[in-house]
Order: structure tokens, then C-alpha cells, then sequence
């Protein structure tokens, strides 16, 4: 009799709460496809780096099994409370807590069960959706076929079913503590919230928009952030996004109770008594909601920050086939031309020498110019620090200006299909990244280059990718005509080599491999993203550059979808549970007049205003986060995309998940409104 009760209350449940079902198997579904990052024998073996990818997704499911908890646990409860009155009444009926706790377990379990197995069919379908995206961003191909890993399927119904039992477990604790007047009240625990204190409580709602505004004033304009200052703004942060919503439903309370004009505007006070109830009562949980919404949304930017990084700059970090490093002046490079030779097919082979003249005119203009840098570089008095630019501890740049001979510059030009230059014997010429060229400008006027006590002249700037991370110049390289290079003293050595078609996968390490002395090779200014190593090989480094960004790219993509379809959830299953209470009021509309396409609109309105609250907050504080955050991306990186692109872009991808929930809720909705007032 049970077991029979309990199926036909589960039909009940998934048709009621088709949403949550629905939401928990696309979880199980991306956890799924997910963890098959983590467990996937072909990505092990094709980087060495593969466990940065299984600690990043591993960090990532840790945050989503928290949310997901949060979530059933929350979806437990409610349907518990809406549930009371006829738990109550099984108790009149004779049945024991005991069994009725076991049956809501047992009902529970069957709908989360239900809703896994739909997602591990839904998740093998993600799955190769997933592992195509991956293969392509990392330039390598991609056969269908299912990643079947017993290691996956493990984890996933082990992340999926704790969260489970938690909320399971202690919702029957709960049953224990409660009596039959508990279950028969408790739907009337949040009809019980009072209105009291409306006066006082509604300054917070202008008291948490004035913090907001200080708070992005602060943000654009405060230059000295550090980490004190950082968690204080975040924890006002917090509070406020709490604090508001108490502030607008005592405001909108108030409002209308001094009867302001709006409210005799068509149906604005029906909107607005709905709207200041529901908030009123939920908002703690309407905090919750907008500080998941938002980062949610700051997790999507964060994402295409990274692809945009290797959509735009990586693909120009490794402009040669082959390069390779070394300190000593004399190297010969027959051991790793005999690599080459014997791995791949060689187009040409050059080696050329960087060169040095004692100076480090350039490197001190740049410690003391660049924002990177800040201060730390400069005494009191603005001026250089030439002591710790001596040091040169964070190996940033060479400890001379490196400089280069115009003949080899050209024959560079030439391997990049680039055209060729001239130089004048009282000529040099700057070669530098785009990126720091865009915030130095022209400072030839500040610097003297000379040869022999005469004053060159600056011919220009070119600023093509020309591997500048530690091999040709360190952010720079000056280039000068042979006659003077040649009175230089060679710094250290570089080899290019152009290969004929794709070179081998473990190129990279058969060249690593060789045995070297101890290189110091420096890295340029760039941070965030950041690779300098002896030993170039373009076509085995993008991949695995591209497979480290992906190692934070997906995670990313992954806790910011799964924070959304949670938050979505709750509002969802918390108005389509309201639409049962709202019969009554719309089937009053209906009986005075009201037409069904003027009730609809009603209700249109009153759910865009409902979903409207979290997420409007939402926009604002992740949109001014995210602008931040992309201009310090750009800064850093050297990425040109609009700041605002990148929150545009995430608020797009948010706003068609939205849709799609909201369009369900509005039919679901509707439906349930009409069964009430056609049915009379």
C-alpha cells in the first residue's frame, strides 16, 4: 500500500515539479560530462599537464556539489512545507511518523533516482558535445566515440546521491520533532512574517544603493587595493545584496500604503502588494539568488577573458616552427638540428646572435614606466633605482638592452613573410610587443642610444609577433645596422627552424630532453598567462597552452551554468507552487469583469517583476566587476576586446537560459490559473 502510495506521489511530484526534475538531471548530466575530463585515458596521455585539469574540474564539482545540496536540501523542505497538511493528515489517519518519513524518503529517493538516470542518457550526449569543443579549442581531432569510465560514473552518483541523503537524512530528523499541529500549521509559517517596522526598515533600500555606488566609484577610481580593503568591500557586498531586499519590499510596502500616484495605475497595486509579499518573504532567499546569479555571470566573463586570450595572442606567441635558447655565444645547435632532422623535415635552419653593449638604457625606462612595474622600481623621489634594476631578482628583463643585427632582423622577416627594412649606418629600430607598445608610445626622445659616443637616431617601431618572451629581446629587441652589431659582444644565441607540415607530438620533449647547462632564460613583463622556456615547438605548445586555459575556461563555464539552472530552479518552483494560492485571486479578476488575455498579461507582468528583482541586482554588480575585471584582463595580457564585451557576451548566454526558464514557468502558470477560474 505504501510502496503503491508513494509512485502515484511521485507521478504527482515530477508533474508539479517538472522544473526541479528537470534541473537535477541536467546536473547529474553535467557531472557526468564533466568528470569525463577528469577520467579521460586519451587527455592523460596526450599532456603532461593533465592534472591541472583534474584539479581545476575537482575544485570546480566541489563548489557545485555545495550549490547542489543547497538546492535539494532547500527543494526537500519546501515540498515538505507544502506537503504538511497532508502528512498531517496521514497522521490523523493512523500512519507513524516513521513511516511517514520513510515514505517522503522513499519518494524522494525514486524522484532523484528518476531524475539521475535521465541525465546519465542526457550526459552521454553532452559528453561528446563536450569533448568536441575541447578537442577543437586545443586544435587537435576528434573521432566520436563514448567515454565509458566505471571512475566517472562512480563520482558523478556519488556527488549526486550525498547530496541526496544529506538533505534527506536531515529532513527526517525534522519529521521526528513534528506533531500533527506542526504539519497542519506549517504552511502557514511564512503567511505569519508581519509587516512590522516598515518605517525603518525601508532605509535600507536606499542605504544599499548608495553603498553600490561607492562601491563601483571605489572600484574604477581607488588605485591602493590591497587585501584588507578588499574582503571589507566584499563582506559590505554581501550584506547589502541581503539588506536590500528588505529595503525595497518595506519601501513598496509603504509606498503603497501613502497611496503614491502609481498606485491607481492600472493594476500596479495588485503587482505591487504580490510583489512586496513575496519578497518580504523571501528574502534571505532572494539574496542567496542574486549573489548565485551573479557569480554566475562573473564565472562566464572570467571564461571568455581566457578565450579571447588564446583566440587573439596565443596564436601569435609562437610565431616560428622551432626556437630554441641558449647562454652560450658559441653553441652550434648540432644536437637539436639532428633532432630535427631526424623527427621532421626541414625547410631551413638559421642561427643568429643577440647581442649587448653593457647598457640597460631601455630595461630602465621600462621598470620605471610600465604600470606593471608600479613604484617598485623608482626611489622616493620618482627617480630610477638602478641598485635593484642592477639586481634584476625577478629576471623580467636581461640585464643589458638586447640588440640585434638588421641582417638577421630581415632574414627573420622573411621566415614570417614579413617585408624587409633599411636602416641608415645613425639608425636603430625598436621591435616590441603590441601590448607594451600601446603604453609607452614613442620614447626615443627619452632614451640615448649611441654607438661609439654618436647619438642614433630612432627609425621606428614594428610591433608583428616576434617571440619576445626571453628569445628575441625580453618585451623589446633593438635592431641595428651589421657595422655596429659586429662591435658588439654577443649576449646569447637563438636557432629558428621552418619545418614542412605539422611537426611531431613529442618534439617538444625529445629537444627538452638534450642535455644543457643552466639557462636563465627571462619571461618579459606579462603576467596572468604567462610561458618562457628554452625550447619553442609551435605546434606541441599551443595545444598544451590552449589545454591549461581550457583547465580554466570549462570549470568556469561549468559552476556559472550550473549556479544558474539552481537559481532559476527555486524562483520557478517557488511561483509555480504560488500559482495553486493565486486561484482564488485570479478567478475573483475573472468573475468581475477581467477578460482571460487581460489576466494573462497580469500574470506576465507579475512574473517578469518576480524574476526581474535578482537578477536586475545581479547585472549591476557583476557588470561593474566584470568591466573591472576585463579593463586589468586587457592590461595585463594584451588582449584588445571591450571590457563590456566580455559581460555583454556572459549576460547574453545568461539571458537565453532565463528565457527558457521563465517560458516554462509562464505556461505552467497560466495553466494552473486557468484550471481555477475556467473551472468554476
Amino acid at each position: 500500500m505504501i510502496r503503491k502510495l508513494a509512485f502515484r506521489n511521485v507521478k504527482r511530484m515530477t508533474k508539479d515539479y517538472l522544473v526541479y526534475f528537470i534541473t537535477m538531471a541536467v546536473v547529474s548530466a553535467l557531472m557526468f560530462s564533466f568528470n569525463t575530463l577528469l577520467f579521460s585515458k586519451e587527455i592523460q596521455n596526450l599532456f603532461e599537464m593533465a592534472g591541472t585539469m583534474a584539479i581545476m574540474t575537482g575544485l570546480a564539482t566541489f563548489f557545485i556539489v555545495l550549490i547542489v545540496a543547497w538546492l535539494i536540501n532547500y527543494m526537500v523542505h519546501f515540498i515538505l512545507e507544502k506537503r504538511s497538511r497532508e502528512f498531517g493528515i496521514y497522521l490523523l489517519a493512523g500512519m507513524k511518523k516513521k513511516e511517514i518519513a520513510g515514505l517522503y524518503l522513499f519518494e524522494n529517493l525514486l524522484l532523484g533516482t528518476g531524475a539521475f538516470f535521465v541525465g546519465m542518457l542526457l550526459g552521454f550526449f553532452l559528453q561528446q558535445i563536450l569533448l568536441s569543443i575541447f578537442y577543437s579549442m586545443i586544435q587537435m581531432n576528434y573521432h566520436l566515440h563514448l567515454e565509458f569510465s566505471w571512475n566517472c560514473i562512480v563520482m558523478t552518483a556519488a556527488s549526486y546521491g550525498g547530496c541526496y541523503l544529506l538533505a534527506l537524512l536531515r529532513c527526517r530528523k525534522k519529521f521526528k520533532k513534528m506533531n500533527i499541529r506542526d504539519l497542519m500549521d506549517s504552511q502557514k509559517e511564512n503567511e505569519s512574517i508581519s509587516a512590522k517596522n516598515e518605517n525603518r526598515k525601508k532605509i535600507f533600500f536606499p542605504l544599499s544603493v548608495i553603498f553600490i555606488i561607492l562601491f563601483g566609484f571605489f572600484l574604477f577610481c581607488y588605485k591602493e587595493w590591497d587585501i584588507g580593503i578588499a574582503i571589507l568591500f566584499l563582506f559590505g557586498l554581501v550584506i547589502t545584496i541581503y539588506l536590500f531586499y528588505v529595503g525595497i519590499s518595506a519601501w513598496i510596502s509603504c509606498y503603497v500604503r501613502k497611496k503614491g500616484n502609481a498606485v491607481y495605475c492600472g493594476n500596479t497595486l495588485l503587482l505591487l502588494r504580490q510583489l512586496s509579499a513575496k519578497v518580504r518573504t523571501l528574502s534571505f532567499t532572494m539574496g542567496t539568488l542574486t549573489a548565485l546569479f551573479t557569480l554566475a555571470l562573473l564565472g562566464s566573463s572570467a571564461a571568455l577573458m581566457f578565450n579571447h586570450f588564446q583566440n587573439q595572442i596565443l596564436i601569435n606567441k609562437f610565431p616560428f616552427d622551432v626556437q630554441v635558447y641558449s647562454s652560450q655565444t658559441d653553441e652550434d645547435f648540432c644536437k637539436e638540428i639532428e633532432v630535427l632532422s631526424r623527427e621532421t623535415k626541414i625547410n631551413s635552419v638559421y642561427c643568429y646572435n643577440i647581442y649587448e653593449n653593457g647598457t640597460n638604457t631601455v630595461n630602465t625606462y621600462l621598470y620605471t614606466h610600465l604600470k606593471e612595474f608600479g613604484t617598485n622600481y623608482q626611489r622616493t623621489d620618482g627617480t630610477p633605482n638602478q641598485k635593484k634594476i642592477d639586481q634584476n631578482n625577478a629576471m623580467v628583463y636581461y640585464d643589458y638592452d638586447t640588440y640585434m643585427a638588421v641582417s638577421d632582423y630581415n632574414y627573420l622577416r622573411k621566415m614570417l613573410k614579413l617585408p624587409q627594412i633599411n636602416l641608415k649606418d645613425n639608425e636603430y629600430m625598436f621591435h616590441m610587443k603590441d601590448r607594451v607598445f600601446r603604453q609607452t608610445g614613442d620614447f626615443s626622445d627619452q632614451i640615448c642610444i649611441e654607438n661609439e659616443g654618436e647619438r642614433l637616431r630612432c627609425a621606428g617601431y614594428y610591433t608583428e609577433s616576434f617571440s619576445q618572451d626571453g628569445h628575441n629581446g625580453s618585451d623589446y629587441i633593438l635592431v641595428v645596422p651589421d657595422s655596429i652589431a659586429q662591435k658588439m659582444r654577443p649576449y646569447y644565441k637563438e636557432m629558428v627552424s621552418d619545418i614542412k607540415g605539422k611537426t611531431p607530438v613529442n618534439l617538444q620533449k625529445k629537444l627538452d630532453d638534450i642535455e644543457t647547462g643552466d639557462e636563465n632564460i627571462c619571461s618579459g613583463s606579462d603576467s596572468i598567462v604567462l610561458f618562457a622556456a628554452k625550447n619553442l615547438v609551435r605546434d606541441n605548445l599551443v595545444p598544451e597552452v590552449k589545454y591549461m586555459l581550457s583547465s580554466i575556461i570549462f570549470p568556469l563555464f561549468y559552476i556559472g551554468l550550473v549556479f544558474l539552472c539552481v537559481s532559476l530552479t527555486v524562483l520557478s518552483v517557488q511561483q509555480l507552487c504560488d500559482s495553486v494560492k493565486y486561484k482564488y485571486r485570479y478567478r475573483i479578476l475573472f468573475q468581475i469583469g477581467y477578460s482571460r488575455k487581460e489576466i494573462e498579461k497580469i500574470i506576465l507582468q507579475q512574473l517578469v517583476s518576480y524574476y526581474l528583482c535578482p537578477v536586475l541586482m545581479a547585472f549591476v554588480i557583476s557588470g561593474m566587476i566584470s568591466i573591472y575585471m576585463g579593463a586589468r584582463f586587457n592590461f595585463y595580457t594584451g588582449v584588445y576586446t571591450s571590457p563590456l564585451l566580455y559581460f555583454l557576451i556572459s549576460a547574453s548566454l545568461f539571458l537565453g537560459v532565463y528565457v527558457i526558464y521563465f517560458i516554462i514557468t509562464y505556461i505552467g502558470f497560466k495553466q494552473n490559473i486557468e484550471q481555477g477560474y475556467m473551472a468554476r
